[in-house]
C-alpha cells in the first residue's frame, strides 16, 4: 500500500453503470476538477496485465535493490524527462520507472492562468489527460516500431497534491519504491 496522505474527498469506490446495456466503470476523476489547472499531481500508471515490460530489481554489491531497465524501459524514462519539451509548462519532480509501472509528479504551472475553470467537454489540450496520453502513446508507438511486444492499462491513476506535506511524503514513497519491490 502507499505511504502518501488521502483524501476522503478525492477517494471514490468503483462505481459501475450501464451504457448501451454493457456495464462500464465510472470515472474516479474528481468530478468538476480542471485538471489542466495550476497544481502538483501524483501519477501512476501500468502496463497491460503488469507484465513487467521496462526491467527488474536486482541486487547490486552494495545488497542495495537497484532498477535495471530494458530497452523500453529505458525510453520509457526519457520520454517521461521529454515532457517538458513538449509541455513548456510542465515541471517534472520526482519519478521512478519500475517494472511493470511507473509513478512520476507533474507540476502544472501556467503563468497565464490566474483562475480555476470548471472541465467542459471537448478537446483536450493542455491538461493531465492529454499529457498522459501523449506520454503514452510514445512509449507504444516506440514498441511498435521496434517489434517490441508491450502494452499499457487502459487507465492511469492521478492524485491531486494538496499541500506541501503530502508532495514530501509522495517523493518519499517514489523514492523508496524500488527498495521495497
Amino acid at each position: 500500500m502507499t505511504e502518501y496522505p488521502r483524501h476522503s474527498a478525492l477517494i471514490k469506490q468503483v462505481k459501475m453503470s450501464l451504457f448501451r446495456n454493457r456495464f462500464r466503470i465510472e470515472s474516479a476523476r474528481l468530478e468538476g476538477f480542471d485538471y489542466g489547472s495550476n497544481g502538483a499531481y501524483f501519477i501512476t500508471i501500468v502496463t497491460q496485465n503488469r507484465r513487467r515490460y521496462f526491467g527488474k530489481i536486482q541486487v547490486n554489491e552494495k545488497q542495495e535493490k537497484i532498477f535495471v531497465p530494458t530497452a523500453i524501459g529505458q525510453l520509457a524514462s526519457e520520454n517521461w524527462k521529454a515532457i517538458r519539451d513538449h509541455y513548456p509548462f510542465v515541471i517534472l519532480d520526482e519519478f521512478v520507472i519500475m517494472p511493470d509501472h511507473m509513478h512520476g509528479i507533474l507540476i502544472i504551472n501556467k503563468p497565464e492562468s490566474g483562475f480555476w475553470k470548471p472541465n467542459k467537454f471537448g478537446p483536450q489540450s493542455r491538461n493531465v489527460p492529454a499529457i498522459i496520453r501523449s506520454y503514452k502513446s510514445s512509449v507504444k508507438r516506440f514498441a511498435n516500431e521496434n517489434g517490441l511486444e508491450f502494452g499499457w492499462q487502459p487507465r492511469y491513476h492521478e492524485h491531486i497534491i494538496r499541500d506541501a506535506h503530502a508532495l514530501h511524503a509522495i517523493r518519499k514513497y517514489i523514492i523508496n519504491n524500488p527498495r521495497k519491490w
